[in-house]
């Protein structure tokens, strides 16, 4: 089959879920897309660029058996400059990376409820919403009506239903490289702490970084990375992080270069979420299939990614037990349980998960 891939804002973990599932999918994904920036311009004028690469799409291969967009997508307004041109009954499919209701506003930056309505006339489109999590899901439809209650009229939440049970949950695919040898004799430096999240306010990094500077007062070794995505706007945190702590930095930046990325979280002992926001996880998945020993959050997402058995182990409360969970593992150091890998690989691992999205566009959406 040919399936169209919409991804307006083709950065960061869009663009590795795009090509990730183009890549291991049985069928011929076409990726239209878009640079990742200015998001509120993707999801206001996009359409107009993803209708124009359709029509060229159209020229040389024929309309698509199924279209998968990205929740960047205003899908209302693109199947619309296409209605001359789209075969009526092709599937659409929207995939939720995130939404604009749920997603914390910058400190001190206003909400616009505009986005949230956008994302929520792209599922009254759609007929099939698919979202990453479960708490993703749960969470978007606990807080919709309050949405649509905010406006005066004509909100027609008797749509909620009917959205909610065409609805289900698919987790993003992660890449699972071949695991690196293990070291036959036992490490002789310090446990390396490993941040590979996005340089972001939700991501809580003044949590993070208050961490480390307790740890650090209590005399515990430990050297520390600093990877993940960052931006223009880099929180103050940051560079005051990395001067206090210069002489424990092992890496501190971007890794564009994959293999590299890839190296670094094979030497990190320790991932460490203090995000007060997310959906998925792709990061921490990552450095737990390299064989990093989570401590997350017992919220948000993250139980979905932990087997319930290690839950006690992985997962804290509150930053107290953070603290007694961080100091224990730099006290003990011990390697991460296989059983961590193999379920991240047995769950989340793009051969597992893709043919889940192959079977969307199969009759009835079932399974081979």
């Amino acid at each position: 089959m040919q399936i169209w891939l919409l991804s307006p804002y083709h950065s960061g973990s869009h663009r590795a879920w795009a090509e990730g599932y183009a890549r291991h999918s049985r069928h011929q994904i076409h990726l239209l897309t878009m640079a990742g920036r200015f998001w509120k311009w993707r999801m206001h004028g996009g359409a107009m660029e993803l209708a124009a690469q359709a029509r060229g799409l159209l020229a040389q291969h024929g309309p698509p058996d199924g279209i998968l967009a990205t929740d960047m997508v205003n899908l209302p307004a693109w199947l619309a400059l296409l209605r001359r041109d789209l075969p009526p009954d092709v599937p659409v499919a929207l995939y939720m990376h995130e939404n604009q209701l749920t997603y914390p506003w910058r400190p001190g930056e206003r909400p616009d409820l505009g986005y949230a309505v956008i994302n929520w006339l792209s599922q009254l489109t759609a007929d099939r919403v698919l979202f990453n999590s479960r708490y993703h899901r749960e969470s978007w439809f606990q807080e919709l009506p309050r949405l649509l209650k905010h406006f005066p009229d004509y909100n027609h939440l008797e749509l909620i239903p009917q959205v909610t049970a065409r609805s289900q949950v698919l987790p993003v695919g992660i890449d699972c490289p071949p695991a690196p040898e293990a070291p036959t004799s036992p490490r002789q430096e310090p446990p390396l702490i490993l941040w590979n999240q996005r340089w972001e306010y939700d991501k809580r990094p003044d949590r993070f970084f208050q961490l480390l500077y307790r740890l650090e007062e209590a005399g515990l070794p430990f050297r520390l990375a600093v990877a993940g995505e960052n931006f223009r706007n880099v929180p103050q945190e940051f560079e005051e992080a990395r001067e206090r702590l210069a002489p424990r930095i092992v890496h501190w930046g971007f890794l564009p270069d994959r293999q590299a990325y890839q190296a670094l979280l094979a030497q990190a002992d320790l991932v460490i979420s203090t995000a007060a926001h997310e959906f998925f996880g792709i990061s921490v998945l990552e450095a737990i299939y390299a064989g990093a020993f989570p401590l997350l959050p017992n919220r948000l997402s993250y139980p979905e990614l932990i087997p319930p058995e290690l839950h006690p182990a992985c997962l804290y409360a509150n930053e107290e037990d953070l603290f007694r969970k961080a100091r224990q593992r730099l006290r003990q150091p011990r390697p991460a349980p296989p059983s961590l890998r193999t379920h991240v690989r047995e769950h989340f691992s793009w051969p597992r998960v893709a043919p889940r999205y192959d079977a969307l566009w199969l009759p009835n959406g079932t399974k081979e």
